[in-house]
């Protein structure tokens, strides 16, 4: 007799040979021991669930027909041998505090903190990989945190400082291990193991039409009030945190004061630089029976009881700003219950009201979709989906979300977990809508600071994220923020000296001014160690037109074969140098600019 665990095992172990992965490396990434895969792909057991297949699948980079031919023999296999059949009695399950084990993951201590938007407790993570086909139902931890039920956030934060403590002690042993790939030849590279690496992570590869690289791509949320602008060179500004909320502006009902967003859009104007308004923060005249938000004034989370009180304030606002503020938000944290309480049903129909008034009064401003956060929960992702489903992007040019690491210790390309998941999302409801990337979830206040070189590269790198995410219609990046000091990257203090993280921006925006961007992947896809990312252009030059990439690594350093052609080599500090001809580059986490001859 035909033995279809057999056949299901080769399929396994061809898939997991072919991607160079390790037992240890897939069993990280699919949530089960190392031995568990290895019996799998041995034929020795037959996951219970196809979830577990196709986990260990996708991991490995099965494309859909694999997946197809992988259910049917798994069918089969599980009809058919029911003694091979696995429980999971070797799934290593994750801690108590229910967050995943893979990579990235940490406990955060989720005590509210100031009223900030990305003050954001987390609650149970979604899956490392893509939803399965058909995934079993996940358990419920009772120490995770529901976004609709945020009164215990005293008691669970004790819970979660003691998580905090344990997840800190794995991450300073994780990060001591480093990897150094070598490669010869960029036309064959190496294939490393990549369970050396604790911090693999999987992104997009693309190329594209060539497209310009917008000067309002490079986004700063200000969390100031004072009218100041970045002291480096920055593309757009998005206004939250910045005394501008709307029961700041209408304090009685019928009564504006519109003297901070006046200060805040004219200090705009003179530097040139367009704005993003963000409505938030029902008055609580308008809803006084609603759910209290975080912030000091009476403001509320839920929406007003009349929500003609709603079209009256958005018509008073973009009257006021027509021609000056080029887009507004519609709603800022629209998945978080601190931030807005009410139906997603409400909240469609606040967006239409918005939508239709902000047309008419100025029917050159972007309608931005309420701004979705804490992507890494299975609650934030189920409004983010009903808003989808209910139709609420029809009625907006633009989807808000808000990209984050689980900690911000990660490595910024951990985002790109988000934006595919917001893509597929979409899909899912049939919309594709363009995206901004409208601020950060993760817990600022609680995390601390990067150090000075880590908080200089990542902040470049976050808006390289966003370049990688040109392939799921990601067009804009508002880091968060500028002018606080109480973040683990600052980029320049509101009347202070920009950082090196801030320069490091301003250099990123410099050396893609007049690009256009053409291609981003990384790994061996193309032709590039495992760990290694990059982003390609063409770029002005004084012989005209010329190919540049710009590379990095998320962990660890790489080093390659300088590439045919390759002339010189920038840092972010601004200094330069020529490459030789078949010499060795070595990269490191700081992203450098390599420009080409020809």
């Amino acid at each position: 007799m035909h033995q279809h665990h057999g056949d299901l095992a080769a399929l396994l172990t061809d898939l997991k040979e072919r991607s160079g992965l390790s037992y240890a490396w897939i069993g990280r990434k699919v949530n089960a021991s190392k031995s568990a895969v290895h019996r799998y792909c041995a034929g020795q057991a037959v996951p219970h669930e196809f979830g577990t297949v196709e986990r260990i699948a996708r991991a490995c980079g099965a494309s859909p027909a694999e997946l197809d031919r992988l259910y049917a023999v798994w069918t089969v296999a599980v009809r058919e041998t029911p003694a091979l059949v696995s429980g999971g009695e070797d799934t290593e399950r994750p801690a108590a505090t229910g967050e995943d084990s893979g990579p990235g993951a940490a406990g955060e201590d989720t005590a509210p903190g100031p009223a900030q938007e990305n003050t954001v407790p987390p609650a149970a993570d979604v899956p490392a990989t893509p939803a399965p086909l058909s995934p079993p139902a996940p358990p419920s931890p009772p120490d995770l945190l529901d976004l609709q039920d945020l009164q215990d956030l005293p008691v669970k934060a004790g819970l979660r400082r003691l998580y905090a403590l344990a997840a800190a002690a794995v991450a300073v042993l994780v990060a001591v291990v480093v990897t150094t790939v070598v490669i010869r030849s960029p036309a064959a590279p190496s294939k490393p193991d990549p369970s050396a690496n604790p911090q693999w992570i999987s992104g997009p590869t693309w190329t594209l039409p060539p497209a310009p690289v917008s000067p309002s791509f490079f986004g700063v949320t200000v969390n100031s009030s004072t009218g100041n602008t970045p002291g480096f060179t920055v593309g757009a500004l998005r206004l939250w945190d910045s005394e501008t909320r709307w029961a700041q502006i209408q304090p009685a009902k019928g009564v504006f004061d519109w003297s901070v967003l006046d200060r805040l859009v004219a200090g705009a104007e003179h530097a040139g630089l367009p704005v993003l308004y963000v409505a938030g923060g029902t008055p609580g005249w308008a809803a006084p029976g609603g759910r209290r938000s975080v912030y000091p004034e009476d403001a509320r989370s839920a929406p007003p009881d009349d929500l003609a009180d709603w079209d009256t304030y958005m018509r008073a606002l973009t009257q006021r700003y027509r021609g000056r503020i080029e887009a507004y938000e519609v709603w800022v944290f629209a998945n978080d219950a601190r931030l807005y309480s009410g139906s997603v049903e409400t909240l469609v129909e606040m967006t239409r009201r918005a939508s239709t008034i902000i047309r008419a009064a100025d029917p050159l401003a972007r309608v931005v979709c309420p701004g979705m956060g804490n992507l890494w929960t299975a609650e934030a992702q189920r409004v983010l989906r009903r808003f989808a489903e209910l139709g609420g992007y029809d009625h907006c040019d633009v989807a808000g979300i808000k990209l984050h690491q689980r900690t911000a210790e990660d490595p910024p390309e951990t985002m790109l977990e988000l934006t595919g998941l917001v893509d597929r999302t979409f899909h899912e409801a049939g919309v594709h809508p363009p995206l901004w990337n409208t601020g950060t979830t993760y817990a600022i206040p609680l995390q601390g600071s990067l150090d000075e070189v880590k908080a200089r590269d990542y902040a470049v790198r976050f808006f390289l994220v966003g370049l990688l995410a040109r392939n799921v219609n990601l067009e804009r990046m508002y880091f968060y923020n500028w002018g606080g000091t109480k973040i683990p990257i600052v980029l320049q203090a509101d009347g202070g000296q920009p950082t090196a993280a801030g320069l490091a921006v301003a250099q990123l925006k410099r050396w893609l001014t007049a690009a256009e961007i053409r291609s981003c992947g990384h790994g061996p896809a193309v032709n590039l160690p495992v760990n290694a990312w990059q982003c390609e252009f063409t770029v002005d030059t004084p012989l005209g037109r010329r190919r540049a990439v710009i590379r990095w690594v998320h962990t660890g350093t790489a080093t390659m074969r300088t590439d045919p052609g390759a002339a010189e080599l920038s840092r972010l500090d601004g200094t330069s140098k020529r490459l030789p001809a078949g010499g060795e580059l070595v990269l490191t986490e700081e992203p450098v600019l390599i420009n080409f001859d020809a």
